[in-house]
């Protein structure tokens, strides 16, 4: 959901600019120096599955995993979302440079939004932890269809049909991403259960805040 250099406008720009900023900071403060290398991973997964995109008007529609991201990161979604799209940025001119903060919020904020909602589902057992990752991976995709939509008529009111369009588009991505990302879940759950939010050695112990 990439929007184009030159479409939003300056206060929508500078807002959301401020907020990814405040997000990063955040997610930096947060994050230990043990899930370095998971954000890397995930960060590079998010630049590869977003790359093939179909473009729509002034955004574009692609896979966006933010679900799985903000599950296994929380906060640190907005470090790992923030540096796969400044490298297609710069490297594939996707999106933009101008928009990067734009850009980085609407996708990181949903991720950090499920992280909360659904976190402490996926250390139940594995039906209701499926269920739940489904739940997320779905979520986030309509909530950041929502806020791309949100954000071009915030700019201009006449981008309303291509704001409908965006959230119309992304109904079939919703479905997908909500089964990559119980599939996901569910194999980390028997085969690296520790990679996941919440988990702890001690019994009834919880990590997620």
């Amino acid at each position: 959901m990439h929007i184009s250099e030159g479409v939003i406008s300056a206060p929508v720009l500078i807002g959301s600019g401020v907020l990814t900023v405040a997000g990063t900071a955040i997610g930096l403060k947060k994050m230990d120096y043990e899930h370095v290398a998971q954000a890397g991973i995930l960060s590079a997964t998010f630049f590869l599955a977003s790359l093939i995109h179909v473009p729509i008007g002034p955004s574009s529609v692609h896979l966006l995993l933010n679900g799985i991201v903000g599950l296994m990161l929380g906060w640190g979604a907005f470090a790992a979302i923030l540096v796969g799209l400044a490298l297609q940025a710069m490297l594939f001119q996707f999106g933009g440079i101008t928009v990067l903060g734009v850009n980085t919020l609407n996708v990181a904020g949903p991720a950090v939004l499920c992280y909360y909602l659904f976190g402490r589902l996926v250390q139940k057992d594995t039906g209701l932890a499926v269920v739940g990752a489904f739940a997320c991976g779905a979520l986030s995709v309509l909530l950041t269809s929502l806020m791309v939509a949100l954000s071009l008529l915030f700019t201009e009111e006449s981008f309303f049909e291509v704001a409908a369009l965006v959230v119309t588009a992304h109904l079939p991505v919703m479905i997908i991403e909500g089964i990559i990302t119980a599939f996901c879940i569910g194999f980390l759950k028997k085969v690296k259960p520790d990679s996941l939010p919440g988990f702890s050695t001690s019994p009834g112990e919880s990590t997620v805040q």
